[in-house]
């Protein structure tokens, strides 16, 4: 996509610069110049000052190689006639003159003469004092971000203990367990009231991870009552609560093992044999241990450095779960411990794990086997195209399958594996005729899959090329793997099209779902019969180590650029990746006035080093007031973490204000 020729004269190649370590990789090679401009890297230099300081004149720009060997030419004849005429770097009108295209390709919210005016806004200021109103502000402010997440966490610990002060009431004042208090005491009332909690807490397990039923309450009115995207983190919640309360219940019963045993014997040794065989001989305890041990299995392996360290381990693993819910059902049919009174081993006495299980085993059970069958209609793989980056592209025609911007698939490969399935967010757009996906060769189960696509991906390559594919225009030669598609499931990025304004941050193959967000908004711009759009301005932000990533969407990111009349979509490029030194000194001999970026190709320049997340909320805040923006991400942990502070910081309590909805997608 983007090379970099030698015009260079010949020789020994010019002494390195020291590199300064606070600065990005390209800007350490960039020598002082007293040309002043407002490129990309003027912004990344205004990073380090104030903005209401005022600029020097001494600012150097320096854009990317220009793509044609006649503006390399003309580049450097103009370099020289400058340094003959006023000396090397010394700026001038024409050089204002040459600056002025890269200037004009600053998108607004990056000219750094409105971030100026936007970090001075009085209405972003912060208050010294710190008083009580300000502190009930932010209080309100971080009850808008986190209050779903924190009341539902505070109904499911009431939750918890209320039922066990309902089993503790229940067993410790009835008087049908007068003859078992008697026997194990106060052990036998809290084994019995956990007992209850479990039951209560395995009706809420299965739920969380049924997506398609999860998809189908996203379209309803309870997507504002619930979290509903985080329903995994709802699962796990329950997973941590029903092992607390298995150790409170396993515990418990060890010490009625014992009273039971003292009422045989009063020696110690003989009375601690007894206890062993308790645990080791009689139904409850057998079955019971047993379900600890798959329960501390699932456990282990589902933390998340083991489970993106072996995905394998972690899906096997916890199809355990069939074993542990068959064995609790025979668990409490021993009736081993009877009441003092008749009926003493009832149908609605013991056993009652599977009236609590019922609600939701029922659901998940119902959408397996839809998911089953409609993860086997007529699927087939229509083109195949490698990407730089060791990225895969694949373009699937299914039938009877409708899809959602923003919405993501499993995938799965039986020549790979006949039981795994791998979620890819969906790139393409509702409004073309094929599901597509990118996924990177990270893995061994990708691996596989791209071998048998017969993708050779080599690093060098920086240009995309069809491999493969039913509609592809290449000879047959070879036989393309059997997929099955299981979806789309909805995700948060379906919310994109509510806000009146959005910001779309993707990092590296983050990037795939605002792919299909971006394209969706495109044909709705250009559809002569289409709806009006309530989404007035998108801020797509795309953060990649290398630049032979943006080729990916190159194409997409020309055609919006292209045709967005009314510049509702600006597009922020950065590149946080080492450049070569190679590549540093042709940037550097280089001249400005090329009015496309030599990475991307696009008007909108690239900007080297991270995002200065403060700059852009300020500028989003002072550029939209009185609006709620969606913030929309997708990557790594860290940068989230940056974002929902971001979001929480930046927003404003009153309706004037600005307020920042932060959303990440989870699978």
């Amino acid at each position: 996509m983007v090379s970099f020729p030698s015009f260079l004269p010949r020789g020994p190649p010019p002494p390195r610069p020291p590199r300064d370590r606070s600065s990005s990789s390209l800007t350490s090679l960039v020598p002082p110049s007293p040309i002043r401009g407002s490129s990309t890297l003027a912004y990344l230099q205004d990073d380090r000052r104030a903005s209401d300081t005022p600029q020097r004149d001494g600012l150097v720009t320096i854009p990317l190689t220009p793509t044609s060997a006649s503006l390399m030419r003309r580049a450097v004849s103009r370099q020289q006639h400058q340094q003959r005429s006023n000396g090397p770097f010394v700026g001038g009108e024409g050089a204002r003159r040459q600056n002025e295209a890269e200037r004009d390709r600053l998108q607004g919210l990056m000219r750094s003469d409105t971030m100026a005016s936007r970090a001075r806004s009085p209405r972003l200021a912060r208050t010294s004092g710190g008083g009580g109103a300000e502190m009930k502000a932010r209080i309100k402010v971080w009850l808008m971000h986190e209050g779903p997440r924190v009341l539902v966490f505070v109904l499911w610990l009431m939750l918890q203990l209320g039922v066990l002060a309902i089993g503790v009431i229940r067993y410790d004042m009835s008087s049908n367990f007068t003859q078992a208090r008697t026997t194990f005491g106060k052990t036998y009332v809290l084994a019995r009231a956990t007992a209850l909690v479990l039951h209560v807490d395995v009706a809420f397990l299965l739920l969380p991870i049924c997506r398609s039923f999860i998809t189908l309450m996203r379209r309803t009115p309870m997507i504002r009552k619930l979290p509903l995207d985080e329903s995994v983190a709802f699962h796990r919640l329950v997973a941590y609560s029903l092992i607390f309360w298995v150790i409170v219940h396993v515990i418990s019963h060890l010490f009625n093992s014992w009273w039971l045993a003292k009422t045989w014997t009063n020696s110690t040794a003989p009375c601690l044999v007894a206890a062993l065989e308790i645990n080791g001989t009689t139904g409850p305890y057998l079955t019971g241990w047993i379900m600890v041990a798959i329960c501390l299995v699932m456990a282990w392996f589902a933390t998340e450095k083991r489970r993106r360290k072996n995905f394998e381990r972690f899906f096997y693993t916890h199809h355990l779960a069939i074993p542990f819910f068959l064995l609790w059902q025979l668990h409490g049919m021993f009736c081993m411990i009877r009441p003092d009174r008749p009926p003493f081993c009832s149908f609605w006495q013991i056993g009652l794990f599977w009236l609590f299980w019922l609600g939701g085993g029922a659901v998940y059970i119902v959408e397996r086997v839809l998911r089953e069958i409609r993860s086997r209609h007529r699927t087939y793989i229509s083109k195949v195209i490698a990407h730089p980056g060791k990225t895969v592209e694949l373009q699937i025609k299914k039938e009877k399958t409708t899809m959602r911007p923003g919405q993501y698939i499993l995938l799965n490969c039986p020549a790979v594996s006949l039981w795994q399935w791998h979620p890819f967010t969906l790139t393409n757009a509702p409004e073309e005729d094929h599901l597509s996906v990118h996924f990177r060769v990270v893995g061994d189960w990708t691996a596989e899959l791209a071998k048998l696509l017969s993708c050779e991906l080599d690093p060098r390559d920086q240009q995309s090329k069809e491999v493969g594919g039913e509609e592809a225009n290449l000879p047959i030669v070879s036989v393309l793997p059997r997929i099955m598609v299981d979806g789309p499931f909805g995700t948060a990025s379906e919310d994109v099209l509510k806000y009146e304004v959005a910001v779309l941050v993707g990092a590296g193959i983050g990037v795939t779902p605002f792919a299909s967000v971006l394209k969706h908004i495109w044909y709705r711009l250009h559809a002569p019969d289409g709806q009006a759009l309530r989404l007035r301005k998108v801020y797509f932000f795309w953060i990649c180590r290398d630049y032979a990533s943006f080729e990916w969407f190159q194409s997409l990111l020309l055609a919006i650029e292209e045709q967005d009349v009314g510049n509702r979509i600006e597009i922020h490029t950065y590149l946080t990746g080492r450049i070569q030194t190679s590549d540093a000194i042709n940037i550097v001999a280089n001249d400005v006035g090329n009015v496309r970026d030599a990475v991307t190709q696009l008007k909108a320049p690239t900007h080297y080093g991270r995002p200065n997340w403060d700059r852009v909320f300020l500028s989003l805040s002072d550029e939209h007031p009185s609006t709620s923006i969606g913030c929309f991400f997708c990557g790594p942990k860290p940068l989230a973490s940056t974002l929902h502070k971001a979001c929480v910081q930046y927003s404003s309590a009153d309706r004037e204000g600005t307020r920042f909805t932060f959303s990440k997608e989870r699978f």
